[in-house]
């Protein structure tokens, strides 16, 4: 049976793993067994996916990225290169806490920037946007836009990517999409027109 999906010659997938059509899995990356990665996925140079993962349709990981047990993607998500989930909030090399991970989902449309740090246990929202750099130690809220260290929300971001600023009455329009967003309540969403 012919694969439906791209795997370079380097890169090494256990048994049991469900991949999908149009997937292309690079040089050195290993995909672990029972790990689910939807179609039209991008998985880069030098890639860990764990048993158990889950990666949605159409999520891009850049490489050196390590997405650990406990670790769903939703749809769409972006994954900067040399980001790493943890799964262990007490890590101890002398203390076997395999049947302890935690988990962490990251929403539809989520970018998490290179070198970020996602400490297990803290979803981050749909559209969120993690900077370059940033730990992620609590949720972030969809369309959220948090960088440093630990990570802080310092504004809103549309679903293309665009920094939104909100009048007096609490709307903003992206600039690329023309798509309209409202504040309120201290949480962001798309208005549906």
């Amino acid at each position: 049976m012919e694969k439906s999906y791209f795997a370079h010659e380097t890169a090494v997938i256990d048994d049991g793993c469900t991949i999908g059509n149009g997937v292309k899995i690079w040089h050195f990356s290993h995909i672990m067994k029972d790990c689910v990665i939807g179609e039209n996925s991008n998985i880069g140079q030098n890639v860990v996916v764990s048993p158990h993962v889950i990666l949605g349709k159409n999520v891009k990981v850049q490489n050196n990225v390590s997405i650990y047990t406990g670790v769903i993607c939703e749809d769409d998500v972006f994954l900067g290169p040399s980001m790493v989930f943890t799964n262990i909030s007490n890590p101890r090399s002398t203390v076997v806490r395999r049947d302890k991970y935690e988990k962490t989902v990251v929403r539809q449309g989520a970018t998490i920037g290179a070198n970020s740090t996602i400490v297990c246990g803290n979803n981050i929202g749909e559209y969120a946007f993690i900077g370059a750099g940033a730990v992620v130690t609590k949720e972030v809220l969809p369309y959220a836009l948090v960088v440093g260290n630990p990570a802080r929300q310092i504004g809103w971001m549309s679903e293309y990517g665009h920094r939104l600023h909100f009048d007096e009455n609490g709307y903003a329009t992206c600039p690329e999409s023309n798509e309209r967003y409202e504040l309120y309540e201290g949480k962001v969403r798309k208005v549906k027109e």
